[in-house]
């Protein structure tokens, strides 16, 4: 019993030991709560925001047609008797350009115009008759309406007969022959198309970006590949309003101002467009920066880095065009993104 009674008691003194040295050493978290360090400012290179002049030209292909043509039609049916043009002939305003066979209609003009006459005669008797009080107001005016009525006749078979030659509303060239003499036409075919050369226009696309900068009247320059080289004066005639909501491209409408004598439309030319100088806010390709929000740039504002969203445009040189609420000469950040958070503290320099 005595030995296993003095094992007790070293067990027991040794756990009091232990115990002891715990309590009295202890770890530091129980010796002490440490308070939040700052951490240092992050490094980061930065350049400033510039306002910056951002003129640009742009080429174009587009091809030339002319913007004033017409398809002519006939207004009255009847058998062609007339078509001495083909295409490529030249007319000038008021030239004939065909004509359909009138007899019919020139027999019933004369007929109208017989009835006209005597329903003139008609009323001045009955006239005769009320000066007299042999007649009624009534035949008065039963013989004044039928005056007006032949009178109307008349009148409309003149419109009709004049519809059956047909000439240039402008000097023009003949591009298409639809028809020929000795058929037979309805009303409305299409017998001939008229275009004038002076007038040709292209008409080419760009970008929603560079619209704003262009204006009707404002110069441009337009090559024909089929003529050479040269550049040939224009000037825009219209930018539409409308932008294509897939591709946020504009149409804009070009004229040549004196196209020269082998322009023709369907050809192939380029324009060259060229923006206004107008000062924009710009950074550094480095700058902007992209993620699932949208594109932004990291601006440092008394040593802290925050997160302004903006909108890019188009190129300067090795700057890009931003929208957004940015100031010139503030700083931006272009190198130094690596773990950088917003509304970190951090330090312009260069970066390891």
């Amino acid at each position: 019993m005595k030995p296993n009674r003095w094992k007790m008691i070293a067990l027991l003194a040794f756990g009091l030991g232990l115990t002891g040295c715990s309590e009295s050493t202890g770890s530091p978290e129980q010796q002490h709560e440490p308070g939040e360090q700052a951490a240092p400012p992050q490094r980061v290179e930065t350049a400033p925001v510039q306002l910056s002049l951002a003129p640009w030209e742009a080429v174009r292909i587009g091809t030339l047609h002319a913007r004033r043509q017409v398809r002519i039609s006939n207004q009255e049916e009847g058998r062609l008797t007339q078509l001495p043009l083909y295409e490529g002939d030249r007319v000038e305003a008021g030239e004939l350009l065909f004509a359909l066979d009138d007899t019919l209609l020139r027999a019933e003009l004369r007929k109208a115009q017989a009835q006209h006459r005597q329903a003139k005669l008609d009323l001045r008797r009955v006239r005769e008759l009320q000066d007299k009080r042999l007649g009624t107001e009534d035949e008065l005016a039963r013989a004044g309406t039928a005056l007006h009525i032949a009178q109307a006749e008349e009148e409309l078979l003149t419109t009709r007969l004049g519809y059956t030659r047909v000439v240039a509303p402008f000097d023009g060239v003949v591009a298409a022959r639809k028809a020929e003499p000795g058929d037979s036409l309805p009303r409305y075919s299409h017998v001939l198309t008229l275009i004038d050369p002076s007038s040709l226009v292209t008409r080419v696309t760009l970008s929603e970006l560079l619209l704003p900068d262009l204006a009707a009247g404002q110069a441009a320059e337009v090559t024909i590949d089929a003529l050479g080289s040269e550049s040939l004066p224009a000037r825009i005639l219209r930018v539409h309003p409308i932008i294509d909501a897939t591709s946020r491209r504009g149409l804009v409408e070009v004229a040549l101002k004196d196209p020269p004598a082998g322009a023709r439309q369907g050809q192939l030319c380029r324009v060259t467009l060229r923006g206004r100088s107008t000062p924009q806010l710009t950074v550094p390709y480095a700058a902007l920066r992209r993620d699932a929000a949208g594109e932004f740039v990291v601006a440092i504002t008394e040593g802290t880095a925050s997160r302004v969203p903006v909108i890019s445009g188009r190129s300067v040189d090795d700057r890009i065009v931003v929208t957004g609420p940015l100031e010139p000469e503030q700083p931006v950040v272009i190198k130094g993104f690596l773990g950088l958070k917003n509304g970190a503290a951090v330090e312009s320099g260069d970066t390891p």
